[in-house]
């Protein structure tokens, strides 16, 4: 059942966790009554880490985040088996306002493709795309037990091979750069992550938070031109994957109050992202990445946070990022999985 088109809807969210570091969440159900008729559309996933609770480091306090222990995080497989079960515990009409997206690999290991292909067959009809997943993330890389993942690993091309071959949307999380990294040094992964961009040129990705983190901040603005071309500033990064036809396959979210504070921290900040924006606006999305919130309040908290950017916008940049190219990148995305699943059957 389609969407009713006489609601006009804020923005579909392209970047939603509906539960935690410990799997627990707020009731699909209830999530259904906070998105109200403010979004239209939302990705589903939980987060494929789950937080150790050793007594040995945190005794009797429970940690639910990752930096309120530092005990190891673990891989934790059934999270998609939970999300599979949410979404098809919703009517058909709910459920056309979902995207589930598969998240509980391992892209260290080389049978991590292999869970993918295995959960797509076990839940038909389900999912649309992988992620979010994290390669390069600060304070949560190192916690990871086992091999840490790399973007040079051929167990993360492998992935991303199988994606674009069964049509998988891709939500990936990288750092741009190193925490407190010096600020007249390349982005100690931006040539990693653009030589593994251009060997999946058939693989639709988005990178979230386009690079950002909470200490992983984008370069201040030169203050000549001499040191803007020695050390270029994130926007002009980011401008030139943009302007480079080898990764129009590439977009990005600018989810998350994290970077939110960055693009709105000043005047200047938000009249140079919305100026990039307005010149590619089918290459950038909106999404909360808010964690299994509770209340309406909670949830709108980092959209509103973006009121200047909105504002910024030309009214078809604006409805391109906050609705139309969600409806563009998952509806392509579903179509795909859905005839690969299909194919397998045969």
């Amino acid at each position: 059942m389609a969407i009713p088109e006489t609601i006009a809807y804020g923005f579909n969210d392209s970047h939603f966790h509906l539960t935690n570091y410990i799997q627990e969440g707020t009731d699909i159900h209830k999530f259904v009554e906070i998105m109200g008729t403010r979004i239209g559309r939302s990705t589903l996933f939980g987060i494929p880490l789950q937080q150790t609770w050793s007594y040995q480091n945190s005794g009797d306090f429970a940690p639910t985040y990752y930096l309120q222990s530092d005990a190891p995080v673990y891989y934790y497989s059934f999270t998609d088996a939970y999300i599979a079960s949410v979404y098809r515990s919703l009517p058909p009409d709910l459920q056309a306002r979902f995207d589930p997206m598969l998240t509980g690999f391992n892209p260290a290991d080389m049978y991590g493709v292999d869970h993918i292909r295995r959960v797509l067959k076990t839940f038909p009809g389900v999912f649309t795309g992988i992620g979010e997943f994290t390669i390069h993330k600060e304070f949560v890389s190192s916690k990871v037990a086992g091999d840490p993942a790399s973007l040079t690993n051929p167990a993360l091309d492998r992935i991303l091979q199988f994606a674009g071959e069964a049509g998988l949307l891709v939500l990936i999380h990288n750092d741009l750069d190193m925490p407190f990294a010096k600020p007249d040094a390349e982005p100690m992964y931006l040539a990693q992550m653009k030589a593994l961009l251009r060997r999946h040129p058939k693989t639709t990705i988005i990178w979230a938070h386009a690079g950002l983190g909470r200490v992983v901040h984008p370069v201040q603005l030169s203050a000549t031109v001499a040191a803007a071309e020695r050390s270029p500033t994130h926007l002009t990064t980011i401008e030139a994957l943009l302007s480079d036809s080898a990764f129009g396959h590439v977009h990005f979210d600018i989810s998350w109050d994290e970077v939110a504070k960055y693009i709105v921290a000043s005047p200047e900040t938000v009249m140079r992202t919305g100026a990039i924006i307005n010149r590619y606006p089918d290459r950038f999305l909106f999404g909360t990445d808010n964690v299994a919130p509770s209340t309406p309040r909670a949830h709108f908290a980092v959209f509103e946070q973006y009121a200047p950017l909105w504002k910024a916008l030309t009214p078809e940049a604006s409805h391109k990022v906050r609705l139309g190219n969600y409806v563009r990148l998952f509806d392509a995305a579903r179509a795909r999985v859905r005839a690969w699943e299909k194919s397998q059957a045969q």
